[in-house]
């Protein structure tokens, strides 16, 4: 049966290379008839070297820009904010002033808000600090927090105050501790901010920049 078998192959083998050299033949005689390029004579092939320009795809939509505004207008034309800062309001130097503007969205609206924070000239102490939402084309005052000094940011759409608390002795640039409260806005168009979170930080008195300095490094 195995010499069958491999007999038979090789004689399938052997019809089938006489019948692929007999096909090869009628191809070499049919492109003989064509004119003796052996190539069909239909224009030119397209070319494959040819880049095809894709239609760029858009790109991501940028955030839409905020309104500057005005932040020394819009403090002295509030009425929340009180006479002694308003009294601070001033240049330190030409038309510059110490207060600190930054544009975010902290009360859910398709508007901006507006944290503005004040400051002294002499060692930028915090004296007040406001939200303003807008409300077409003005703004509303819906925080005013001016316990002295204060400062307020925006951290991933919350408000955050930070309070440094002095103790009887303590310089201007040393406190001994700070406040800091995590404020969210609540109750959408008619809402207001509400305490989420506050944590103390107490800091050593050993480091207050009196002591004595450090050695200077060993010269190699």
């Amino acid at each position: 049966m195995r010499g069958l078998s491999r007999r038979s192959g090789g004689a399938l083998t052997a019809g089938t290379t006489a019948l692929a050299g007999l096909s090869a033949l009628g191809l070499l005689m049919a492109g003989c008839s064509t004119g003796g390029t052996g190539t069909r004579d239909e224009g030119e092939a397209p070319r494959s070297d040819k880049v095809a320009h894709a239609t760029p795809s858009p790109s991501a939509s940028s955030p839409a820009p905020f309104t500057k505004v005005d932040p020394v207008r819009l403090l002295k034309g509030d009425p929340k904010v009180s006479s002694r800062v308003k009294a601070e309001l001033k240049p330190c130097t030409k038309d510059e002033y110490p207060i600190d503007v930054t544009y975010g969205h902290l009360t859910g609206t398709t508007g901006q808000d507006v944290v503005v924070n004040v400051m002294n000239c002499s060692d930028a102490v915090g004296l007040g600090s406001y939200v303003y939402r807008a409300s077409g084309a003005s703004y509303d005052n819906v925080f005013t927090a001016e316990e002295t000094p204060v400062y307020a940011e925006i951290d991933r759409g919350d408000l955050v105050v930070t309070r440094q608390m002095y103790a009887p002795g303590d310089k201007p640039a040393f406190a001994s501790s700070e406040v800091v409260t995590t404020y969210r806005w609540s109750g959408g168009t008619n809402g207001r901010f509400a305490q989420q979170d506050q944590v103390e930080n107490d800091y050593s008195k050993a480091v207050d920049g009196s002591g004595t300095p450090a050695p200077l490094p060993a010269t190699p």
